[in-house]
């Protein structure tokens, strides 16, 4: 192996895949990266089982070969190079390192224990933009379930259907949808459940790239399906994942249809209320009353505890039709608040037993929805 690249493009190339690769004690060589040389380009993989990740950079091979090397070690000393070219060479069992006065050799292992990365064929792509699909992730994962004892809902549902890309998640106690266009109609729906780790992993990598002014031009993700794995495409990078088995549940039926009072209201105001009550509620319930008055055009909200006082706050807001009431889950309503991107939300309900549902006023494309606790 004989490769010279910039730093900067080994650098963002490692922190790519990096993170990736971990300790595994049955196979240690998941702890490391593969590094290809191979038709003048430089590739570079890792996995964790679940997932995996290819990337290729530009660089001058003069000698193909494969092997692997100590993920952190080597992310970590490259990040410390000066910002020149970097020449790798193959020492024996040893990757030879040089830039500008710095001269370092690092242990490598042979390549032929590491898992094959199976990446899928890139015939049918679902393309979808980079910002919105990030937003979407974002906007939705922090919803999922933390219980192993559903794994249809441990996942993320995302259905593609007419020009639409749904993904929703659900614990249960509060709901998340966000719906974004492909660039294309799709020919046939289609519903997978996708790991939350998959698309923090996603999400994490297309961070990465938001600083670089070369990958401007590159502003869609494309997307390929098989019956049980999933692969992301962006800008040289290839993300692999398994997909959850199992069917999501049809969580279109808790969405409310008819409402009886519907109040918006500025959002900054209502989350600086709602952290004021958060500080006097009981501990482990996490309540706060809110009261919507369509006479007086406001909200009350209070809290109280035994251990810590109690609090009421008086904000205006725009309300109609009947007055009302619900008890929610503070943290619950926060999470949803703080990924709405609007000034003003939208809530609505009917009454204080049934779900309360959030929206971006002036916008149909996200939903969230809180379960009340029930006194």
């Amino acid at each position: 192996m004989k490769i010279s690249c910039t730093q900067e493009n080994l650098s963002q190339g490692l922190s790519i895949v990096a993170h990736i690769a971990g300790k595994n004690s049955n196979l240690p060589i998941l702890s490391n990266i593969l590094v290809k040389a191979e038709d003048k380009l430089l590739t570079l993989s890792a996995t964790n089982l679940e997932i995996g990740i290819t990337t290729q950079i530009r660089g001058k091979v003069e000698e193909d070969s494969t092997l692997t090397v100590d993920s952190k070690l080597f992310n970590d000393y490259i990040s410390l190079l000066p910002k020149e070219r970097i020449d790798l060479e193959i020492d024996g069992e040893e990757l030879k390192i040089e830039c500008e006065k710095q001269k370092t050799k690092i242990k490598t292992q042979p390549a032929t224990e590491f898992p094959v990365i199976p990446l899928l064929d890139k015939n049918k792509a679902y393309t979808v933009s980079v910002k919105d699909f990030k937003d979407a992730i974002s906007q939705v994962v922090f919803a999922v379930s933390n219980s192993e004892a559903r794994p249809e809902i441990s996942g993320v549902f995302m259905g593609f259907k007419d020009q639409d890309l749904i993904l929703a998640a659900t614990d249960s106690y509060r709901l998340a949808e966000r719906k974004i266009k492909l660039a294309e109609k799709v020919e046939e729906a289609i519903d997978i459940i996708i790991p939350v780790k998959t698309l923090q992993e996603v999400s994490r990598v297309l961070g990465l790239f938001k600083e670089n002014v070369e990958i401007e031009d590159v502003d869609v993700v494309e997307i390929y399906i098989t019956d049980s794995q999933v692969m992301f495409s962006y800008n040289g990078v290839d993300l692999v994942s398994r997909l959850v088995e199992g069917k999501y549940p049809d969580y279109t039926q808790i969405i409310p249809g008819d409402f009886k009072t519907k109040v918006t209201v500025n959002i900054s105001k209502l989350v600086k209320a709602v952290k004021s009550s958060s500080l006097f509620t009981k501990t482990g319930v996490f309540d706060i009353k809110l009261e919507f008055d369509s006479e007086k055009n406001n909200i009350l909200i209070t809290s109280s505890s035994a251990q810590t006082g109690e609090n009421i706050s008086d904000i205006e807001a725009n309300v109609s039709g009947d007055k009302n009431s619900t008890v929610l889950n503070y943290r619950y309503l926060l999470d949803g608040l703080q990924n709405i991107n609007s000034e003003n939300v939208v809530i609505e309900m009917s009454d204080g037993n049934n779900p309360c549902l959030l929206k971006p006023e002036n916008s149909t494309d996200y939903v969230y929805i809180i379960m009340p606790i029930r006194q």
